[in-house]
């Protein structure tokens, strides 16, 4: 492999709060590490558009507390095909861009896969408020995600709360319920639905309030993971079978907003470092990640052949405290 000297930055699919820190880390490390470095824009399609710049120390200036992403992102069909993936290595080879760091989910990777076929070595960091890559505990913008939805639901509460109402509330994640299960025992949600956990409408919510009614409880709250949907048709279902008000609320793109915390900022922080650490010693085609709060990697083939599952205790915990 030849000595790289320029390093290129992307993020892509979905944004992420603290994506901005890691680019800032990248680019900054980098830097101080004696590369040259570039940023993509939009993505796959940046390559494949040749939307390139160049990086210095002010690029990144005054973007680490900013939500979203400085250098856009995109989703991006060309580049699932043979010849996107080719028009993607070429503008890498014309613009002297040796490697790559990706920043985005499980499908950025293998994006970050097919350009390291094509010969450009990459390293991918896990940016996704769902955190749902399984060779990371934790990932860029999940922690920011969670807070904001906590935010939005404590004041949905104010308003269900004065009208004894019920609230189903319907967060992101059409494959993974991380967000919604910790979100839902945050708030004291008297059920959590997700993707993961098979659930009977009459049991785990109908028949669940009604009890709880008889102690004295009004009003209630219950979330509801985008990959289960029909948040609308089950607050209909509730006010049918209860007789208790419901609405149904779509929290959608707000969760992906905003300012990131500290946790974000810090942890997106770290892992660029590491991502540049890792091209400098010469170890390519990396994943970095967080296992027991240590920065740590795998090899993309490794890492996308992980699986991750939600702990079912946590589902335990919520129903028992959530009476």
């Amino acid at each position: 492999m030849a000595e790289i000297k320029t390093i290129g930055v992307l993020t892509s699919g979905g944004d992420a709060p603290g994506m901005n820190a890691a680019v800032r880390a990248v680019v900054r490390t980098g830097i101080a590490k004696g590369f040259r470095m570039v940023g993509i824009e939009r993505g796959y399609n940046g390559l494949i558009n040749e939307e390139i710049r160049e990086m210095d120390l002010r690029s990144v200036s005054e973007i680490i507390h900013r939500g979203g992403t400085a250098l856009y992102t995109a989703r991006c069909k060309a580049f699932t095909t043979p010849e996107g993936q080719e028009k993607a290595a070429e503008t890498c080879k014309k613009f002297g861009i040796d490697a790559v760091v990706v920043i985005g989910g499980d499908g950025s990777f293998r994006g970050a896969m097919q350009l390291a076929k094509h010969g450009i070595p990459c390293i991918g960091l896990p940016g996704t408020i769902d955190n749902d890559i399984a060779c990371t505990e934790y990932t860029i913008g999940y922690d920011t995600a969670m807070n904001t939805a906590v935010e939005m639901i404590d004041k949905l509460r104010d308003t269900t709360q004065s009208h004894d109402r019920c609230s189903v509330i319907e967060l992101m994640g059409r494959g993974a319920g991380y967000l919604t299960m910790n979100v839902g025992i945050a708030v004291g949600a008297i059920a959590c639905l997700v993707p993961e956990i098979p659930f009977d409408v009459q049991k785990d919510v109908i028949d669940r309030m009604i009890a709880v009614q008889k102690t004295g409880k009004k009003h209630f709250i219950i979330v509801v993971a985008e990959g289960v949907g029909h948040s609308q048709e089950l607050a209909k279902i509730i006010e049918e079978k209860t007789g208790i008000e419901s609405r149904a609320t779509i929290l959608g793109h707000v969760q992906r907003g905003g300012s990131p915390s500290v946790r974000d900022r810090v942890t997106a922080s770290l892992m660029g470092y590491r991502a540049v650490e890792l091209l400098e010693l010469g170890s390519y085609n990396r994943v970095v990640g967080l296992k027991s709060d240590a920065i740590v990697d795998y090899s993309i083939n490794e890492a996308l052949s992980m699986k991750k599952t939600l702990d079912p205790k946590l589902d335990e915990i919520s129903k028992t405290i959530s009476l």
